[in-house]
């Protein structure tokens, strides 16, 4: 932060700034710096790192376009692991689905988690507090590695791939072995892969490692303006094809059936999405 200016890199060689209006806390963490911030244009805000992570403006872009394809590609997802989320939206989100019977979210950072429910109400809306809610304190590759639990769904809600070390060993082909043998018969991970287009290599690497390992795998991207890029999403499913179930009557058609309201996501603006491809 450069005196009321926040500054964030986008890219290698690209910033963005956003005037701040109040800052609400400001700590490093045992893992990470953790800002809550009131800034111009996007209102509350979580940043770590550096990172905008999410903004009142526009987190539920992000998190639903995270969370419902993933979720509405599975049949009937009654078990969820979050990896990350700290922040309780995608957990607000996977929440949503009256299917669902339990939901664990796994963070590793205490810090994060404990700031996100003073200060982040808007967020999470409460989540935390679902009696089919549940939250540990762990790394999220050592807890998917001593703990045999299969899940119908795994979300990898993290911090970019080149933003910080924490969660570097979550992007590898390693890794989505792991989570692949934590999925149900039927199950689908996705994750999130920061930009394609300022980190290419990157991101092809992380595509390339989900495609050596899930028989099917469906790549995404949504403008998120406070982030100043389009974030990019891949999932990985073992038995359900994305681009021949997630069709637009059949993605609204579920939406309802499973009592789930959204503010971004339905079945034209996905359909879109899958159809646009990626830069």
């Amino acid at each position: 932060m450069l005196g009321l200016i926040a500054v964030q890199g986008i890219g290698k060689g690209s910033y963005m700034m956003t005037k701040i209006k109040k800052v609400h806390v400001a700590k490093k963490s045992k893992y990470q710096e953790i800002i809550v911030a009131d800034v111009e244009d996007f209102g509350r805000c979580l940043i770590l790192d550096g990172y905008i992570q999410s903004t009142e403006a526009d987190e539920y872009v992000y998190h639903e376009s995270l969370v419902h394809p993933a979720m509405l590609l599975h049949q009937s997802p009654s078990k969820v692991l979050i990896i990350g989320g700290g922040e309780g939206a995608a957990l607000r989100e996977v929440l949503k689905h009256n299917t669902v019977k339990k939901a664990l979210m796994v963070d590793i950072d205490e810090d994060v988690v404990n700031v996100s429910k003073e200060y982040l109400q808007l967020f999470h809306c409460n989540s935390f507090d679902d009696p089919r809610a549940r939250v540990i304190i762990a790394d999220g590759y050592k807890y998917i590695v001593d703990t045999p639990e299969i899940h119908d769904i795994i979300i990898l809600d993290l911090t970019d791939p080149y933003s910080s070390e924490i969660a570097s060993t979550l992007y590898t082909e390693q890794f989505y072995k792991i989570v692949y043998r934590r999925l149900s018969e039927d199950g689908v991970m996705v994750t999130q892969a920061g930009s394609a287009f300022f980190y290419h290599d990157v991101y092809n690497n992380i595509v390339e490692a989900i495609k050596n390992v899930y028989p099917y795998h469906l790549e995404y991207q949504v403008w998120i303006p406070s982030f100043g890029y389009a974030c990019n999403f891949v999932i990985g499913s073992k038995k359900y094809h994305p681009r021949e179930l997630l069709k637009k009557d059949y993605i609204d058609s579920v939406l309802i059936e499973r009592g789930v309201k959204t503010r971004f996501i339905n079945g034209s603006k996905l359909e879109a999405l899958i159809r646009l491809g990626i830069y």
